[in-house]
């Protein structure tokens, strides 16, 4: 099957798609050959206040629709989105990298989270408090208004979805501000809302200079609401712009994410698992398992199966058939991922397999096990967000616990035990938002997906992801 990257590059602003004319451009590449794909327009400051109209405007008539209304548009999309998954999934992994198979299955994944809003738009419940009669005290909990939403490029059909539906289900606009990296596919994702029925002003999609477009967006007061996915120090930085406008904010921040391997685990069938998670989109993942603390009684064992499978898989252009792990999203990664493994090797950690690209066009990198790795070394302190897993040992309880909470991020940790009190207190004791016992799946449509500490706060997905969007005011009648 021949693939085309054929979705036309530009903003949407109140309804109407504005191409490049006029206005200053940035290249898009395709991280398999470093090819040029298209020329993205940037958002101008008149254009961003032409956003923020539209946005006050689509709020004001939004608010008001139905929850029947609302649950319509949102399952409307999901069916346009499980009907053009395979364009989707192209354009992804055009701009991405990742392969084709995995990038139709977020597309799937979607879906689902689309059909839990709609659900949910009919659920957004107040309550009648005990008074004396003739009198009334009620909690109403209405949407907080226009949604200025920021999000990353490691899932370009996912993320948009997880800014634009939970806002809409709680009555709220939004402006979108994809990653430049890869517009085509968030650019395709909000065609689905539009044909869904949306009102164009109730969202906004832009790309542009980061810095221009978040201290425009922040500081207006017609922006209620900051809702962001990426790094720490730009999670930081743009709180700190909110915070001007004392701005609610929902921030879904890196992690380093903790494996905590126990030696009465089901070791094969635990390290498949892991591999293939570790690996998916390229190690690109915020919640992608990186430290592995393993139980020093399957230590060695664990280690070099967990290699010998790394080592056995197949990278190569997303679209080959037989790809396993596709390139690294842009130029910046793979250069940045070989000076982690030089820095953990100078430091005295052992090479099992990686540590090298391809030597071909394109950002790839081999999947990467490092063993024995010192705590000094950058991998163990920042998060590498790529295709490397570090091995260290452990021998209690105790100190499994304290290396998995001994960094201040905390997003996603795995553990592996059949111990069902061990299970318990890892549940109480490890400190993450999203922890997984005996699995790797942490995200679900239903279930709240957030960090703590150093990772942020808030939730996307469940009803949690909804109620961020939602301002509580009590009514008191006398």
């Amino acid at each position: 099957m021949t693939h085309s990257y054929d979705m036309p590059l530009g903003l949407y602003i109140g309804g109407e798609w504005i191409g490049a004319e006029g206005r200053d451009t940035q290249p898009v590449l395709n991280p398999a050959t470093g090819a040029v794909l298209g020329e993205l327009p940037l958002a101008s400051e008149a254009d961003l206040d032409r956003v923020l109209e539209a946005a006050d405007r689509g709020f004001r008539a939004w608010r008001t629709s139905s929850p029947q209304q609302r649950a319509e548009v949102l399952s409307r999309t999901a069916a346009l989105i499980r009907e053009r998954a395979d364009h989707l999934a192209a354009l992804a992994t055009f701009e991405q990298g990742k392969p084709l198979a995995e990038a139709k299955g977020e597309a799937l994944a979607t879906a689902m989270v689309l059909d839990f809003h709609a659900g949910e738009a009919s659920r957004i419940f107040g309550r009648v408090l005990p008074r004396p009669t003739g009198t009334r005290s009620m909690v109403l909990q209405q949407p907080v208004g226009p949604v200025a939403a920021f999000c990353a490029w490691n899932f370009p059909i996912m993320n948009p979805v997880r800014k634009i539906s939970p806002a809409i289900t709680a009555g709220c606009s939004v402006i979108l501000k994809p990653s430049e990296e890869t517009p085509a596919t968030a650019i395709a994702v909000m065609r689905c809302f539009i044909d869904a029925g949306l009102p164009g002003d109730v969202a906004q999609l832009v790309f542009g200079m980061p810095d221009l477009v978040s201290r425009h967006l922040l500081a207006s007061p017609v922006t209620r609401k900051l809702s962001f996915t990426g790094s720490v120090p730009v999670g930081k930085h743009l709180m700190r712009l909110a915070a001007d406008t004392v701005m609610r904010t929902t921030m879904e921040l890196g992690g380093h994410g903790p494996v905590l391997v126990f030696d009465d685990c089901d070791v094969d069938r635990t390290i498949d698992a892991l591999v293939t998670h570790k690996f998916r989109n390229a190690g690109q993942v915020c919640v992608a398992p990186t430290r592995f603390h393993v139980q020093q009684g399957v230590y060695e064992r664990f280690a070099k199966g967990f290699a010998d499978r790394a080592a056995a898989l197949r990278i190569g252009d997303g679209f080959a058939a037989d790809t396993q792990m596709g390139p690294l999203a842009n130029p910046r990664r793979p250069e940045a991922i070989g000076a982690f493994v030089e820095d953990a090797v100078r430091a005295g950690a052992r090479l099992l397999t990686g540590g090298e690209g391809l030597g071909r066009d394109g950002f790839f990198f081999r999947p990467t096990v490092l063993t024995d790795v010192p705590l000094e070394a950058k991998v163990m302190q920042d998060e590498p967000f790529g295709p490397i897993a570090t091995f260290r040992p452990f021998a209690t309880d105790d100190e499994a616990i304290a290396e998995a909470n001994r960094l201040p991020y905390g997003l996603g940790a795995y553990c592996f035990t059949e111990s069902g009190r061990r299970q318990n207190r890892l549940a109480d004791e490890v400190e993450a938002g999203v922890i997984g016992i005996n699995t790797v799946r942490l995200s679900w449509g239903d279930s709240p997906f957030g960090g703590m500490k150093d990772s942020g706060f808030g939730s996307e997905d469940g009803p949690e992801g909804v109620a961020a969007h939602l301002a509580t005011k009590a009514v008191h009648i006398m």
